[in-house]
């Protein structure tokens, strides 16, 4: 009997490896076999392909514009995780209550994400240019054109994606974009939690915070979890926007990685970008560790 019934656990197993075989196959040959050989080339000339060691890591620390993407990259990653993630927990939680009208709302959340990106690039450009709609609000403006309010902060005459203002637009086009995803996860995992505890709660003389903080806000932590790695996955992968609003050289203070690997990508530095990769990998993999380990902790 155990023998069968060993022999039955067999088989299940197998079958479940033939349904993940063909995934599995996919990622190892797209993916992960591509991805090794970028880890030997980070140890090899770009020409000749012999070993040089660390010698493409420590290039590449020294560049200026590595430095400076990757530090814009991280303050990108910093400003827009925190930002996403509790704009939309309050957007999610909003709607969560009787509100009229609150499935239009939802689904006009993700009309973002159904926008091509070229689409999305001609909306910036219309209102973020020099001659764009926002400068024209400004300066035709008959408050702004006469007294000259605001003006001192460059409004009505600034090209605003070849400002400091640039990094602004970026982060607000990453939110714009990203916000209703995050909230249909948000809302699913408010969907779960159980009415009768809040009732319950209500019961008891609990207000609307005490709930939020003790009922809502542990119930969504696994939620939490998925939600912030995949919002830090996002954040690496904000590149076209910037890209074709700007150019291979956008303003200093959007100018992220990725802009920097299609650079050297164009110029065949093979061995810079190979060793750029693994130390992103490594410094992306750091992160999910993280936050996995300190929200796991909270639950």
């Amino acid at each position: 009997m155990a023998v069968k019934k060993k022999s039955h656990i067999m088989h299940w197993k197998l079958t479940g490896l033939f349904f993940v075989l063909p995934s599995l196959t996919g990622v190892c040959v797209f993916l992960l076999v591509p991805f090794l050989d970028v880890v030997r080339r980070s140890f090899l000339g770009a020409v000749s392909e012999e070993w040089v060691g660390f010698k493409n890591y420590i290039t590449v620390f020294q560049n200026g514009a590595f430095r400076l993407a990757a530090g814009n990259t991280l303050r990108f990653v910093a400003v827009c995780i925190p930002l996403l993630i509790l704009l939309s927990l309050f957007f999610s939680v909003f709607l969560q209550g009787k509100v009229k009208g609150s499935h239009m709302i939802k689904m006009a959340f993700l009309v973002p994400m159904a926008i091509p990106v070229a689409s999305v690039v001609l909306l910036w450009r219309v209102l973020f240019h020099g001659q764009g709609l926002i400068n024209g609000l400004f300066a035709g403006h008959s408050l702004f054109a006469e007294h000259g309010l605001l003006t001192g902060l460059g409004f009505g005459t600034t090209d605003w994606m070849n400002t400091d203002y640039a990094f602004g637009v970026l982060v607000f086009s990453y939110l714009w974009k990203n916000i209703g995803y995050n909230i249909i996860l948000w809302s699913a995992g408010l969907a779960a939690i159980p009415e009768s505890i809040y009732e319950a709660a209500r019961m008891d003389g609990a207000g609307n915070v005490r709930i939020f903080f003790r009922i809502t806000l542990p119930n969504l932590w696994p939620v939490l979890n998925t939600i912030a790695v995949l919002s830090l996955l996002n954040s690496f992968k904000v590149f076209r926007e910037a890209y074709l609003v700007a150019g291979d050289y956008p303003h200093e203070s959007m100018y992220l990685v990725q802009h920097l690997f299609n650079n050297w990508f164009r110029e065949l530095s093979l061995d810079k970008i190979s060793a750029a990769a693994v130390l992103v990998s490594i410094v992306i993999t750091f992160l999910v560790i993280q936050l996995e380990r300190r929200l796991g902790e909270g639950q």
